[in-house]
């Protein structure tokens, strides 16, 4: 019976032959002959069912028999292949732990029996067709070659490089803004492959491998805390946090203006302040301390005019809120310049820079009000003070002006008495006015009316009374205040209705008794131009002793301080002659 053929193995071999072939079937007895193709080639007869042979050299396709004396076998297919040849690997690198899918491609890779990175074969592969592989990479470390086995021989080495996991240590800066744009330095190590840089779930579109401990981001939009991971062949790396921090809004600025010399502490309130990294006013930046996300204090430094206060975080610029520099103040003049030491007076100051005005003091008493009425005019209400000169002071945004010694406080006059206390209606005479702290004084009443008056010195004054009736109060105004009141009469001039006797000898000592009215407060009784003793009996009563005098009628007067009285007639008789 002819032999018969039943497998090959391998199937396939180099052009250049010499590998064993292993050749199954039956019938494989007495003198043989082995062809690949038309061409007959050693063989060692294993048994009747199997047959060793040495491939000759040859190329593509070729049928494999069998012939012995009892016929020819059937052929079964032998392929003569190239060398296989790797031309490209994909990915190049993998973790160390392997597991990758690695797409190999090149030629003559068909009959692929073997895939191995470095020494280690793969356990999987799969031969896509004579041009690609895709093997899943064993573990390993540092670099390796890769190379395909095939029936016709290895495959040339293509490079694989095992990579270690990628590890974060740090991030710069670690936040930015909600709107994202901000570039990130990320630290580390095993860095060089990566693929993905991630800020919380959104990986970013831009970022650049520096080195293997490097990589730079731009950090994508986001929101709150997130954690930055950095992916590689190798794997995902550990997280480092990044926050992203809504843009700082100013709200408020308080003082609002300062000195143009700066050095003024300014709070600036509003909201995400927490992470700010400048403070500027105009072009200028100043010192600053971040007390809270809401609040922040700064130093004014120099300048001019009105600027813009800005403060910068991560995340952006803030509006902008008003600061103005303030000139200083000069105070120039005080009027009025003397007051009660009560205070409560209305005082007006005059100077340049004005406004603003936070305080005004007298001496070392802050007063309680006062209106900034423009740049040159401030009107304040006096506190109270102590006798004697003080300087006013102003301070201002822009700092302080102090006019010294220019206001006095003055203590209320004192009066202690008034002489005459009374006088006529029609008033002309002269008063008499003491007391104390009359030097300032400003005016004098009579009641409600205002007299002419002549300060002596500080403990007197001399006044004509005006015209009045009955009992007034006479007090005294001085910047110091209004006087204590001192009691003055209106007296109506006095009235003869008669005498008696109304006549008498020319030597004195006769007694007259006078009737009238008005006659209480008299001070003088004149016969002629005599004056005479009296005494007041009552407002309608005087008993006068008559001095000597010449023969005849004479004029009987009463003066009192309402005035002199018209005369009545008294007439001194000669004693008679013999």
């Amino acid at each position: 019976m002819s032999p018969t053929i039943t497998s090959i193995s391998p199937t396939a071999g180099p052009t250049a032959g010499g590998n064993s072939v292993t050749i199954t079937g039956t019938g494989f007895t007495g003198p043989a002959t082995v062809r690949f193709g038309g061409t007959a080639t050693t063989f060692t007869i294993d048994s009747t069912t199997q047959i060793t042979a040495i491939a000759p050299a040859g190329t593509g396709a070729v049928q494999v028999t069998v012939t012995t004396p009892a016929g020819v076998s059937n052929g079964v297919a032998y392929t003569y292949s190239g060398t296989p040849s790797l031309t490209a690997v994909s990915p190049n690198h993998g973790p160390v732990s392997g597991g990758s899918t690695v797409t190999l491609t090149g030629t003559n890779l068909a009959g692929a029996t073997a895939v191995t990175f470095g020494t280690t074969a793969t356990a999987s592969f799969t031969v896509v067709s004579a041009t690609q592989i895709t093997a899943t990479a064993p573990a390993g470390t540092g670099a390796v070659q890769i190379t395909v086995t095939t029936p016709s021989g290895v495959s040339n080495g293509v490079a694989y490089t095992y990579i270690a996991a990628p590890s974060l240590t740090g991030v710069s800066p670690n936040s930015g803004p909600a709107a994202g744009g901000t570039t990130v330095t990320l630290t580390g190590t095993n860095l060089a492959a990566a693929t993905a840089v991630t800020f919380g779930t959104t990986a970013t579109a831009s970022f650049t491998v520096v080195s293997a401990t490097q990589i730079t981001a731009t950090a994508p939009a986001g929101t709150g805390a997130v954690q930055i991971t950095v992916t590689t062949p190798s794997g995902v790396s550990n997280a480092v946090s990044y926050t992203y921090i809504a843009a700082p809004s100013l709200t408020g600025v308080s003082p609002n203006s300062g000195p143009a010399a700066g050095g003024t502490t300014v709070t600036l309130t509003g909201t995400n302040l927490a992470a700010a990294t400048a403070v500027t006013f105009g072009t200028t930046t100043a010192s600053f301390t971040v007390v809270s996300a809401t609040q922040i204090t700064a130093t004014a430094p120099a300048g001019t005019g009105a600027v813009q206060i800005t403060v910068t975080t991560p995340s952006g610029v803030s509006n902008a809120v008003s600061y103005t520099y303030a000139a200083v103040p000069s105070l120039t003049g005080v009027s009025p310049n003397q007051g009660p030491t009560s205070g409560g007076n209305t005082v007006t100051l005059t100077g340049t820079n004005l406004t603003g005005a936070t305080a005004v003091t007298f001496g070392t008493t802050t007063a309680a009000s006062f209106i900034v009425v423009s740049a040159t005019q401030i009107t304040v209400v006096v506190p109270v003070g102590g006798a004697g000169a003080v300087g006013v002071t102003v301070v201002t945004p822009g700092g302080a002006s102090t006019l010294p010694s220019c206001y006095f406080y003055l203590n209320v006059p004192v009066l202690t008495g008034a002489a005459p206390g009374s006088g006529p209606l029609a008033g002309g005479n002269t008063v008499t006015l003491t007391g104390t702290n009359l030097a300032a004084a400003t005016a004098v009443t009579f009641g409600t009316t205002t007299a002419s008056f002549t300060v002596v010195s500080a403990t007197q004054i001399t006044a004509t009374a005006p015209a009045g009736t009955g009992t007034v109060q006479i007090t005294v105004t001085t910047p110091g205040g209004v006087s204590n009141a001192v009691s003055y009469t209106y007296l109506m001039a006095p009235a003869i209705t008669g005498l008696s006797p109304n006549q008498g000898p020319v030597t004195a000592g006769n007694t007259v008794t006078i009737t009238g009215t008005n006659l209480a407060q008299t001070t003088t009784v004149l016969f002629g131009t005599t004056p005479a003793a009296f005494t007041v009996v009552s407002n309608s009563q005087i008993v006068t002793i008559a001095p000597a005098g010449a023969a005849g009628p004479a004029n009987l007067t009463v003066t009192t301080p309402g005035g002199t009285s018209t005369a009545a007639t008294y007439t001194r008789v000669a004693p008679p002659t013999i």
